[in-house]
């Protein structure tokens, strides 16, 4: 019983948020039919029978409940309903109280409109209706032909302020919308680029790897004596599929390589070239101090590179961005793993935003390699770029 009493005041409360307009304009309605009941024979009340008056404020009040599919034509409608009205007896709109809202809210309405020359046309409507229906009052005084309308007039142009004004709201929001989409869009091509860079990286170690394994089983092969002909035509044949791999390898690397992307012949580089890198970076004017925690060994290939780049990325952040005037390199290795940390006392803005090239190399490195990456504003302030590698057990 009180699951259906939840349920039944929340149907109501939902009603009466999405028709609260509709509700308030038939108990004006109700309100005005009232009013014609009981003052039926006080001075000044409507000539015409019940029979005629009652519905035909039904009638004109009626094409508001269909404002929502017809947004011009409802509005426009009751003012020239009760126009009409006015010419078959005079006082019958003008003196229901409860119909002056009704005729403030269907200017409201008119001046509402999107469409600039519908509501230019309905405040045409709303003044001929007034000015009309003021006229047939009979003893209507001048000064009411200039005085009631203002009042329709403002009504009217409060619908048209709102307008312009949800208008420009919806405008907002299309460009922040449209701004989103296109920052999502540059944050997948970014991704995209920095994969396929990573992967023409990786696949010079790759590459060299393959090829010292096809070497030294073809040293071996030619070692072995000729009683182990079996032995050598496997050999053989693993020496064929590496060569085969490293065509296809280069193939691949072919097709990623974009239009003007130039052969690189120097070697990768690693963390023993991490002093030559502060050096420059220094030069170009961001000094920098190296901090290492911890017993340096040799890393894999491939994880000593993306260390080399991610201090790389950090530093030229720092640099070019983040206006920093000094920044610290700290690299600490681990039984298990490597951590980079690059600290400067710069705003890191450019590197906060997710679509900077720098951070989304970084993070698709660290993601490669299963590791950790954290980045943001230090409590004593400048920004810190905080990266962890795991080192398995090839890399000891």
């Amino acid at each position: 019983m009180r699951y259906v009493q939840r349920m039944s005041r929340r149907t109501i409360e939902e009603v009466a948020r999405e028709y609260w307009f509709e509700l308030l304009i038939g108990a004006l309605a109700v309100a005005a039919m009232l009013q014609l009941v009981v003052g039926r024979n006080s001075p000044g009340a409507p000539t015409t029978s019940l029979w005629f008056s009652l519905p035909a404020v039904a009638v004109i009040v009626l094409p508001l409940f269909l404002r929502r599919r017809f947004p011009f034509a409802a509005p426009a409608s009751y003012w020239l309903l009760a126009t009409a009205l006015t010419f078959v007896d005079g006082v019958l709109v003008p003196s229901l109280e409860s119909l002056f809202p009704v005729g403030l809210a269907s200017a409201f309405l008119l001046g509402n409109l999107r469409d600039g020359r519908q509501a230019w046309t309905g405040l045409a409507i709303v003044l001929g209706g007034i000015t009309t229906v003021i006229y047939n009052i009979p003893g209507h005084a001048n000064a009411e032909l200039l005085i009631i309308p203002v009042d329709f007039a403002i009504s009217w142009a409060a619908g048209f302020a709102l307008r312009a004004r949800a208008e420009k709201a919806e405008a907002a929001e299309s460009r922040a919308t449209q701004a989103e989409r296109e920052r999502d869009a540059a944050a997948r091509v970014a991704v995209a680029e920095e994969r396929a860079r990573i992967a023409r990286e990786l696949h010079d170690i790759v590459a060299h790897a393959v090829s010292v394994m096809v070497l030294q089983v073809g040293a071996v092969r030619h070692r072995l004596p000729a009683a182990q002909d079996e032995d050598r035509e496997a050999l053989r044949g693993v020496e064929r599929a590496g060569r085969t791999a490293l065509a296809e390898m280069r193939r691949l690397l072919a097709a990623m390589r974009r239009d003007g992307d130039e052969v690189e012949f120097t070697p990768q580089p690693g963390m023993d070239g991490l002093d030559v890198l502060l050096q420059e970076v220094g030069r170009a004017g961001l000094p920098v101090e190296l901090h290492v925690d911890g017993e340096p060994f040799a890393l894999p290939r491939g994880i000593d590179l993306s260390a080399y780049r991610i201090v790389q990325e950090g530093l030229t952040n720092a640099l070019k961005h983040a206006r920093a005037t000094v920044a610290d390199v700290t690299v600490r290795y681990r039984p298990d793993q490597v951590e980079i940390e690059v600290r400067d006392d710069g705003l890191g803005s450019a590197t906060t935003d997710g679509l900077g090239h720098g951070l989304v190399g970084i993070r698709e490195r660290v993601k490669i390699y299963g590791g950790e990456m954290r980045f943001g504003t230090a409590s004593e302030g400048g920004f810190v770029l905080s990266t962890r590698l795991p080192v398995g057990d090839e890399g000891r």
